[in-house]
């Protein structure tokens, strides 16, 4: 970005354009009708169930590995940190599993199902053939698709008597939703904060406090990793690495306990196929089939969960969809991370899981995208990746909050930045359809609201933001 006679210039590859000419009011979309612009589902449309992808993957899942033994892991070994449930489902090679009445109820309560969006007005400014779809996952009570695990995970714990979750959050919106439904269920939160996030996004750890949560920024001194870890470096930036080890040994050693991961185990990846299969039923309204589907990507939950229904389709012969997995340039770790086994978090108290990883020390920049600051993929993704039915993209900060701007100023929402990524991907690939004047279908995850992560959008408007950090 650069300053030219007080004008902000933007740029995607060879396309370029001055802010002077960015407005809503300036964006000319050809007429459309109501139910083309919003795709709404009645509330019975809810799906019934989850999907399952474990019995459909194109190689056979990687067990969980003890990592002295380097022997499958049993699961009864996982009851000291997780629900029973929530461990039979991880482990479920059923289809589907299926959601009860009352959690359905809270997804009722909470704004599911949500609409589909075309994105007209961000078509007639890319001047592309391409139709762009978006499915509104930000119209939670905490403005993202987090919601979608959380209640079900604190459904499932408060059923089986158990009064208190320890989690881990980067930007906040995992935090923000496991205390709305452990509030909602009647149970407490502590939520350990990646410090950096903590300081970038303020308001956010008082939304978790508003629901009745603890809040402690990550590293802390409330752990025996945190400690060691502040000892080493006393302004660490933290991780979701050492967050994830702080909340595991805080469920661990506290009474009737459990832990909750935001992102990455198979069974929170299931819960988030509420977005995808309400999207295959809108896609089936709105009368089109997506040539790309797109979702950004830190541990997976998001895209998995947009996607995953489809990815189905696609292992059976039934769809032609191509998957398009958005990362940052700066935490690389579909892009240019190892397919080994590793730990999933940095002081070494998981088991071992394979996936694409870029080592469980790994420490990320300071970037604004705090939910995709984690060092590996979920394990089923990272199958579907070396499979090659998810194709992977890597995309720097900078073009990220670009990306951001220009869907604020035609779409007139303003979007988290992990988000930014796929609308980022989104946009790329509907010029690229416009080099080819190709009449394509894109989708993508609209994630989550961008309203309390305007420090990094303060530092994009006064042209201070880096590519690879604040």
């Amino acid at each position: 970005m650069y300053i030219k006679e007080q004008k902000r210039y933007l740029t995607f590859k060879s396309f370029w354009f001055s802010e002077s000419v960015v407005s809503m009011q300036a964006v000319q979309p050809a007429s459309a009708g109501a139910s083309d612009v919003k795709i709404l589902l009645d509330p019975d449309d809810l799906p019934k169930a989850w999907y399952n992808i474990l019995p459909d993957l194109p190689a056979p899942f990687p067990p969980y590995l003890h990592p002295g033994t380097k022997e499958p892991v049993p699961p009864q070994a996982f009851e000291p940190l997780f629900p029973k449930e929530l461990i039979r489902q991880e482990m479920s090679a059923n289809q589907t599993e299926p959601i009860p009445e009352e959690l359905r109820e809270a997804y009722y309560r909470f704004g599911r199902p949500t609409p589909l969006y075309r994105a007209t007005r961000l078509e007639a400014f890319l001047k592309t053939p391409a139709k762009i779809y978006y499915k509104r996952e930000d119209l939670s009570p905490v403005g993202s698709h987090k919601p979608n695990t959380a209640i079900a995970q604190a459904y499932f714990a408060a059923k089986e008597g158990i009064e208190a979750y320890a989690t881990e959050t980067g930007a906040g919106q995992w935090g923000s939703a496991l205390a709305l439904a452990t509030n909602y269920f009647g149970m407490r939160a502590k939520v350990f904060m990646v410090r950096v996030s903590y300081d970038q996004k303020p308001y956010r750890k008082y939304v978790m406090r508003l629901y009745g949560a603890e809040v402690i920024p990550s590293p802390s001194d409330r752990t025996n990793i945190g400690k060691k870890i502040l000892a080493q470096d006393p302004d660490h930036p933290g991780s979701l690495g050492v967050a994830i080890s702080e909340a595991i040994e805080t469920a661990v050693t506290s009474p009737n306990t459990r832990y909750s991961l935001g992102s990455v185990l198979n069974h929170v990846l299931m819960h988030q196929t509420v977005i995808g299969l309400e999207a295959r039923k809108q896609f089936e309204l709105a009368d089109v089939t997506p040539d790309f589907m797109v979702g950004s990507v830190g541990g997976g939950s998001n895209f998995a969960g947009f996607t995953y229904p489809m990815i189905g389709e696609r292992i059976h012969g039934r769809s032609e969809t191509r998957f398009i997995a958005v990362e940052p340039t700066s935490v690389p770790s579909m892009t240019q991370g190892r397919y080994e086994y590793d730990f999933g978090d940095t002081g070494e108290m998981t088991p071992l899981v394979k996936m694409h990883t870029l080592g469980h020390t790994f420490v990320p920049p300071r970037i604004h995208a705090g939910g995709l600051r984690y060092h590996g993929t979920a394990a089923t993704l990272s199958v579907l990746l070396d499979a090659g039915l998810v194709e992977p993209r890597a995309v720097d900060q900078l073009s990220t909050f670009q990306a951001g701007e220009i869907f604020a100023k035609t779409e007139g929402l303003i979007p988290a930045p992990e988000t930014c990524h796929a609308i980022r991907g989104a946009i790329d690939l509907a010029l690229e359809a416009k080099e080819k004047d190709e009449e394509t279908v894109i989708a993508f995850n609209y994630s989550g609201h961008g309203l309390l992560d305007m420090e990094g959008y303060a530092q994009y408007l006064a042209g201070n933001l880096g590519n690879n950090g604040h």
